[in-house]
Protein backbone atom coordinates (compact mmCIF):
# COMPACT_ATOMS: atom_id res chain seq x y z
CA UNK A 1 0.00 0.00 0.00
CA UNK A 2 2.71 2.07 0.94
CA UNK A 3 4.66 1.57 -2.25
CA UNK A 4 0.90 2.46 -4.75
CA UNK A 5 1.03 6.05 -2.44
CA UNK A 6 3.93 7.77 -4.39
CA UNK A 7 3.19 6.27 -7.57
CA UNK A 8 -0.26 8.01 -7.56
CA UNK A 9 1.66 11.04 -6.15
CA UNK A 10 4.05 10.87 -9.12
CA UNK A 11 0.99 10.15 -12.05
CA UNK A 12 -0.42 13.15 -10.34
CA UNK A 13 2.63 15.55 -10.62
CA UNK A 14 2.99 14.56 -14.46
CA UNK A 15 -0.56 15.26 -15.19
CA UNK A 16 -0.37 18.70 -13.42
CA UNK A 17 3.07 19.01 -16.33
CA UNK A 18 1.43 21.79 -18.94
CA UNK A 19 2.93 19.42 -21.58
CA UNK A 20 0.86 16.41 -19.88
CA UNK A 21 -2.15 16.31 -22.20
CA UNK A 22 -0.67 17.50 -25.80
CA UNK A 23 1.75 14.71 -25.14
CA UNK A 24 -1.52 12.21 -23.97
CA UNK A 25 -3.45 13.76 -27.03
CA UNK A 26 -0.49 13.26 -29.54
CA UNK A 27 -0.17 9.64 -28.46
CA UNK A 28 -3.94 8.94 -28.80
CA UNK A 29 -3.70 10.18 -32.11
CA UNK A 30 -1.13 8.00 -32.83
CA UNK A 31 -2.67 4.98 -32.00
CA UNK A 32 -5.98 5.50 -33.55
CA UNK A 33 -4.04 5.98 -36.83
CA UNK A 34 -2.33 2.73 -35.56
CA UNK A 35 -5.69 0.90 -35.18
CA UNK A 36 -7.04 2.14 -38.30
CA UNK A 37 -3.68 2.00 -40.84
CA UNK A 38 -1.76 -1.06 -39.59
CA UNK A 39 0.88 0.13 -41.62
CA UNK A 40 1.06 3.86 -40.15
CA UNK A 41 4.06 3.56 -38.10
CA UNK A 42 5.96 1.15 -40.62
CA UNK A 43 9.27 3.12 -41.98
CA UNK A 44 11.15 1.46 -44.87
CA UNK A 45 14.15 2.90 -46.75
CA UNK A 46 14.03 3.67 -49.94
CA UNK A 47 17.20 5.13 -52.04
CA UNK A 48 18.90 6.18 -48.21
CA UNK A 49 16.16 7.67 -47.61
CA UNK A 50 13.37 7.24 -44.84
CA UNK A 51 9.57 6.79 -46.27
CA UNK A 52 6.39 6.38 -43.75
CA UNK A 53 3.36 8.02 -42.52
CA UNK A 54 5.38 9.58 -39.65
CA UNK A 55 7.75 11.00 -42.17
CA UNK A 56 5.11 12.37 -44.21
CA UNK A 57 3.41 13.90 -41.31
CA UNK A 58 6.75 15.45 -39.64
CA UNK A 59 7.49 17.01 -43.27
CA UNK A 60 3.89 18.25 -43.65
CA UNK A 61 4.30 19.81 -39.96
CA UNK A 62 7.58 21.46 -40.63
CA UNK A 63 5.52 24.78 -42.07
CA UNK A 64 3.28 24.36 -39.29
CA UNK A 65 6.35 24.10 -36.58
CA UNK A 66 7.71 27.24 -37.56
CA UNK A 67 4.67 29.93 -37.68
CA UNK A 68 3.75 28.05 -34.52
CA UNK A 69 7.38 29.48 -33.24
CA UNK A 70 6.65 32.95 -34.56
CA UNK A 71 3.06 33.11 -33.06
CA UNK A 72 4.49 31.59 -30.06
CA UNK A 73 6.46 35.04 -29.31
CA UNK A 74 3.87 37.17 -30.08
CA UNK A 75 1.05 35.33 -28.18
CA UNK A 76 3.48 35.81 -25.00
CA UNK A 77 3.69 39.08 -25.41
CA UNK A 78 -0.26 39.36 -25.38
CA UNK A 79 -0.40 39.70 -28.86
CA UNK A 80 -1.84 37.34 -32.30
CA UNK A 81 -1.22 37.72 -35.72
CA UNK A 82 -3.44 36.86 -38.26
CA UNK A 83 -1.82 37.41 -40.86
CA UNK A 84 1.15 34.95 -41.54
CA UNK A 85 -1.15 33.09 -43.95
CA UNK A 86 -0.85 36.21 -46.05
CA UNK A 87 2.76 36.36 -45.28
CA UNK A 88 3.32 32.37 -46.40
CA UNK A 89 1.76 33.63 -49.72
CA UNK A 90 4.08 36.81 -49.93
CA UNK A 91 7.15 35.16 -49.68
CA UNK A 92 5.80 32.05 -51.87
CA UNK A 93 4.92 34.59 -54.22
CA UNK A 94 8.43 36.69 -54.63
CA UNK A 95 10.03 33.71 -54.61
CA UNK A 96 7.85 31.84 -57.50
CA UNK A 97 8.77 35.22 -59.86
CA UNK A 98 12.17 35.64 -58.93
CA UNK A 99 13.05 32.10 -60.24
CA UNK A 100 10.60 31.72 -62.51
CA UNK A 101 8.50 29.46 -64.54
CA UNK A 102 10.86 28.46 -66.90
CA UNK A 103 10.33 24.71 -68.02
CA UNK A 104 13.83 24.33 -68.39
CA UNK A 105 14.86 22.49 -64.84
CA UNK A 106 17.88 24.20 -64.27
CA UNK A 107 17.11 27.69 -65.36
CA UNK A 108 16.28 30.63 -62.98
CA UNK A 109 15.32 34.16 -63.90
CA UNK A 110 17.56 35.20 -60.55
CA UNK A 111 19.86 33.56 -58.62
CA UNK A 112 18.41 30.82 -55.99
CA UNK A 113 20.17 32.54 -53.06
CA UNK A 114 18.63 35.86 -54.02
CA UNK A 115 15.33 34.65 -54.52
CA UNK A 116 15.36 32.80 -50.99
CA UNK A 117 16.86 35.83 -49.59
CA UNK A 118 14.41 38.37 -50.63
CA UNK A 119 11.64 36.21 -50.10
CA UNK A 120 12.67 36.28 -46.67
CA UNK A 121 13.05 39.57 -45.95
CA UNK A 122 10.10 40.60 -47.42
CA UNK A 123 8.13 38.83 -45.01
CA UNK A 124 10.40 40.28 -42.16
CA UNK A 125 9.47 43.48 -43.49
CA UNK A 126 5.84 42.25 -42.88
CA UNK A 127 6.86 41.57 -39.75
CA UNK A 128 8.16 44.71 -38.45
CA UNK A 129 5.36 46.30 -40.18
CA UNK A 130 2.77 44.68 -37.95
CA UNK A 131 4.56 45.01 -34.43
CA UNK A 132 5.06 48.85 -35.70
CA UNK A 133 1.28 49.38 -35.90
CA UNK A 134 0.84 47.53 -32.49
CA UNK A 135 3.63 48.90 -30.55
CA UNK A 136 4.10 52.22 -31.93
CA UNK A 137 0.49 53.22 -33.21
CA UNK A 138 -0.73 51.73 -30.28
CA UNK A 139 -3.46 49.29 -32.70
CA UNK A 140 -4.71 46.15 -31.28
CA UNK A 141 -3.21 43.29 -32.68
CA UNK A 142 -5.96 41.60 -34.33
CA UNK A 143 -6.98 44.96 -36.09
CA UNK A 144 -3.38 45.75 -37.09
CA UNK A 145 -3.04 42.36 -38.46
CA UNK A 146 -5.99 42.04 -40.33
CA UNK A 147 -4.80 45.09 -42.38
CA UNK A 148 -1.72 42.86 -43.56
CA UNK A 149 -4.20 40.17 -43.55
CA UNK A 150 -6.33 40.93 -46.15
CA UNK A 151 -3.93 43.24 -48.21
CA UNK A 152 -1.18 40.66 -48.05
CA UNK A 153 -3.43 38.57 -50.11
CA UNK A 154 -3.68 41.32 -52.67
CA UNK A 155 -0.46 42.26 -52.75
CA UNK A 156 0.82 38.22 -53.20
CA UNK A 157 -1.75 38.19 -56.70
CA UNK A 158 0.21 41.15 -57.77
CA UNK A 159 2.91 39.73 -57.81
CA UNK A 160 2.01 36.56 -59.07
CA UNK A 161 -0.32 38.39 -62.18
CA UNK A 162 -3.27 36.85 -60.82
CA UNK A 163 -1.95 33.39 -61.66
CA UNK A 164 -0.51 30.27 -60.16
CA UNK A 165 3.44 29.79 -60.87
CA UNK A 166 4.38 26.83 -61.93
CA UNK A 167 8.24 26.55 -60.65
CA UNK A 168 10.15 23.97 -62.74
CA UNK A 169 13.99 25.09 -61.31
CA UNK A 170 15.11 21.78 -59.90
CA UNK A 171 17.35 22.71 -57.25
CA UNK A 172 14.66 24.62 -55.28
CA UNK A 173 13.00 21.54 -54.75
CA UNK A 174 15.38 20.76 -52.10
CA UNK A 175 13.81 23.03 -49.70
CA UNK A 176 10.69 21.57 -49.15
CA UNK A 177 10.91 17.93 -50.28
CA UNK A 178 14.62 16.77 -50.32
CA UNK A 179 16.15 14.56 -48.11
CA UNK A 180 19.10 14.92 -46.03
CA UNK A 181 20.55 12.16 -43.93
CA UNK A 182 17.42 10.21 -44.60
CA UNK A 183 15.26 12.82 -43.51
CA UNK A 184 13.28 15.50 -45.03
CA UNK A 185 15.55 18.53 -45.23
CA UNK A 186 12.50 20.83 -43.92
CA UNK A 187 13.13 19.49 -40.32
CA UNK A 188 16.56 20.66 -40.48
CA UNK A 189 15.71 24.02 -40.72
CA UNK A 190 12.45 23.93 -38.50
CA UNK A 191 14.81 21.76 -35.90
CA UNK A 192 17.24 24.70 -36.61
CA UNK A 193 14.84 27.47 -36.33
CA UNK A 194 13.94 25.40 -32.80
CA UNK A 195 17.21 25.48 -31.29
CA UNK A 196 18.51 29.06 -32.22
CA UNK A 197 15.05 30.14 -30.48
CA UNK A 198 15.68 27.84 -27.66
CA UNK A 199 19.28 28.90 -26.84
CA UNK A 200 17.87 32.36 -26.97
CA UNK A 201 15.02 31.92 -24.89
CA UNK A 202 17.31 30.06 -21.96
CA UNK A 203 20.04 31.23 -21.91
CA UNK A 204 19.78 34.57 -22.13
CA UNK A 205 17.27 36.77 -20.32
CA UNK A 206 15.26 37.51 -23.51
CA UNK A 207 12.73 34.75 -22.36
CA UNK A 208 12.28 36.14 -19.16
CA UNK A 209 11.69 39.56 -20.61
CA UNK A 210 9.44 38.43 -22.84
CA UNK A 211 7.59 36.79 -20.01
CA UNK A 212 7.47 39.43 -17.99
CA UNK A 213 5.61 42.10 -20.94
CA UNK A 214 3.40 39.46 -21.44
CA UNK A 215 2.33 39.44 -17.37
CA UNK A 216 2.74 43.39 -17.23
CA UNK A 217 3.50 45.40 -20.15
CA UNK A 218 3.24 48.73 -18.36
CA UNK A 219 5.69 47.17 -15.08
CA UNK A 220 8.13 45.75 -17.77
CA UNK A 221 8.52 49.25 -18.76
CA UNK A 222 9.14 51.00 -15.43
CA UNK A 223 11.88 48.03 -14.62
CA UNK A 224 13.57 49.31 -18.09
CA UNK A 225 12.78 46.68 -20.39
CA UNK A 226 12.52 48.07 -23.65
CA UNK A 227 8.87 46.64 -24.48
CA UNK A 228 7.61 48.26 -27.51
CA UNK A 229 11.24 46.86 -29.11
CA UNK A 230 10.55 43.70 -27.53
CA UNK A 231 7.03 43.53 -29.54
CA UNK A 232 8.15 44.14 -32.60
CA UNK A 233 10.92 41.88 -32.10
CA UNK A 234 8.57 38.98 -31.44
CA UNK A 235 5.85 40.32 -34.86
CA UNK A 236 9.11 40.41 -36.88
CA UNK A 237 10.81 36.87 -35.64
CA UNK A 238 6.68 35.53 -36.85
CA UNK A 239 7.45 36.99 -39.89
CA UNK A 240 10.34 35.87 -40.74
CA UNK A 241 9.36 32.29 -39.95
CA UNK A 242 6.32 32.56 -41.76
CA UNK A 243 8.39 33.83 -44.64
CA UNK A 244 10.69 30.58 -44.54
CA UNK A 245 7.58 28.73 -44.41
CA UNK A 246 6.25 29.86 -47.61
CA UNK A 247 9.32 28.79 -49.63
CA UNK A 248 9.07 25.27 -47.76
CA UNK A 249 5.62 25.54 -48.76
CA UNK A 250 6.10 26.44 -52.21
CA UNK A 251 8.86 24.31 -52.95
CA UNK A 252 7.06 20.95 -51.89
CA UNK A 253 4.17 21.95 -54.14
CA UNK A 254 6.49 23.43 -57.03
CA UNK A 255 4.40 26.14 -57.25
CA UNK A 256 3.24 29.67 -56.23
CA UNK A 257 0.02 30.35 -55.39
CA UNK A 258 -1.08 34.03 -54.40
CA UNK A 259 -4.29 33.19 -53.38
CA UNK A 260 -4.58 29.75 -51.44
CA UNK A 261 -1.11 29.71 -50.29
CA UNK A 262 -1.38 29.46 -46.68
CA UNK A 263 -4.52 29.71 -46.26
CA UNK A 264 -6.14 29.23 -42.98
CA UNK A 265 -2.77 28.82 -41.80
CA UNK A 266 -2.69 31.08 -38.86
CA UNK A 267 -5.98 29.66 -37.49
CA UNK A 268 -3.58 26.04 -37.36
CA UNK A 269 -0.68 27.89 -35.57
CA UNK A 270 -2.89 29.27 -33.30
CA UNK A 271 -4.55 26.22 -32.13
CA UNK A 272 -1.06 24.59 -31.96
CA UNK A 273 0.06 27.22 -29.89
CA UNK A 274 -2.85 27.11 -27.57
CA UNK A 275 -2.40 23.20 -27.55
CA UNK A 276 1.22 23.51 -26.42
CA UNK A 277 -0.23 24.93 -23.13
CA UNK A 278 1.03 28.69 -24.13
CA UNK A 279 -1.38 30.60 -22.62
CA UNK A 280 -3.53 33.74 -24.94
CA UNK A 281 -3.25 36.05 -22.33
CA UNK A 282 0.48 36.50 -22.31
CA UNK A 283 3.49 35.84 -20.63
CA UNK A 284 3.49 31.75 -19.99
CA UNK A 285 4.43 30.34 -22.85
CA UNK A 286 6.03 26.60 -24.31
CA UNK A 287 8.52 26.46 -27.60
CA UNK A 288 8.04 22.46 -27.34
CA UNK A 289 4.49 22.80 -26.43
CA UNK A 290 4.10 24.78 -29.81
CA UNK A 291 6.28 22.40 -31.59
CA UNK A 292 3.86 18.99 -30.12
CA UNK A 293 0.77 21.35 -30.91
CA UNK A 294 1.62 21.14 -34.67
CA UNK A 295 2.23 17.80 -34.47
CA UNK A 296 -1.23 17.29 -33.04
CA UNK A 297 -2.84 19.58 -35.55
CA UNK A 298 -1.08 17.70 -38.31
CA UNK A 299 -1.38 14.51 -37.00
CA UNK A 300 -5.59 15.07 -36.86
CA UNK A 301 -5.48 16.01 -40.54
CA UNK A 302 -3.76 12.95 -41.61
CA UNK A 303 -6.47 10.85 -39.57
CA UNK A 304 -9.11 12.74 -40.71
CA UNK A 305 -8.34 12.08 -44.47
CA UNK A 306 -7.11 8.38 -43.85
CA UNK A 307 -10.19 7.70 -42.24
CA UNK A 308 -12.05 8.96 -44.80
CA UNK A 309 -13.77 11.47 -43.47
CA UNK A 310 -15.87 13.65 -45.90
CA UNK A 311 -14.41 16.75 -46.85
CA UNK A 312 -17.32 19.09 -45.97
CA UNK A 313 -16.91 18.02 -42.24
CA UNK A 314 -13.29 17.87 -41.54
CA UNK A 315 -13.08 21.06 -40.22
CA UNK A 316 -16.06 20.45 -37.50
CA UNK A 317 -14.33 16.97 -36.14
CA UNK A 318 -11.03 18.85 -36.28
CA UNK A 319 -12.87 21.26 -34.43
CA UNK A 320 -14.63 18.93 -31.84
CA UNK A 321 -11.37 17.32 -31.39
CA UNK A 322 -9.16 20.79 -30.42
CA UNK A 323 -12.37 22.01 -28.11
CA UNK A 324 -12.67 18.50 -25.98
CA UNK A 325 -8.80 18.64 -25.85
CA UNK A 326 -8.35 22.06 -24.48
CA UNK A 327 -11.32 21.56 -22.21
CA UNK A 328 -9.24 18.57 -20.44
CA UNK A 329 -6.52 21.25 -20.65
CA UNK A 330 -8.29 23.66 -18.45
CA UNK A 331 -7.58 23.03 -14.58
CA UNK A 332 -10.97 25.26 -14.19
CA UNK A 333 -12.93 22.44 -16.00
CA UNK A 334 -11.07 19.54 -14.33
CA UNK A 335 -12.03 21.21 -11.31
CA UNK A 336 -15.53 21.15 -11.81
CA UNK A 337 -15.72 17.95 -13.21
CA UNK A 338 -13.70 16.80 -9.65
CA UNK A 339 -16.59 18.35 -8.39
CA UNK A 340 -19.61 16.86 -9.96
CA UNK A 341 -17.59 13.35 -9.41
CA UNK A 342 -17.49 13.85 -5.94
CA UNK A 343 -20.82 15.17 -5.19
CA UNK A 344 -22.79 12.34 -7.19
CA UNK A 345 -21.81 10.11 -4.84
CA UNK A 346 -23.01 11.44 -1.96
CA UNK A 347 -26.22 12.42 -3.58
CA UNK A 348 -27.41 8.15 -4.03
CA UNK A 349 -26.49 7.78 -0.05
CA UNK A 350 -28.62 10.68 0.86
CA UNK A 351 -31.30 8.94 -1.34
Amino acid sequence: MSDALPSAGNFAVVMRHRLAWPVITLLLLLALNTAFNASFLHIEVRGGHLYGSLIDILNRAAPLMLVSLGMTLVIATRGIDISVGAVVAIAAAVAGWMIGGSVAGNVSRFPMSLAIVAAVALALVCGIWNGLLVAKVGMQPIIATLILMVAGRGIAQLITGGQIITIYYTPYFFLGSGYLLGLPFSLFIAAAVFVLLYLAITRTALGLFIQAVGINPTAARVAGIQSRRLVVGAYAFCGLCAGIAGLLISSNVKSADGNNAGQLLELDAILAVTLGGTALTGGRFSLVGSVIGALIIQTLTYAIYSLGVPPEINLVVKAVVVFLVMLMQSPEFRGQVRALAVRAPRGEVRA
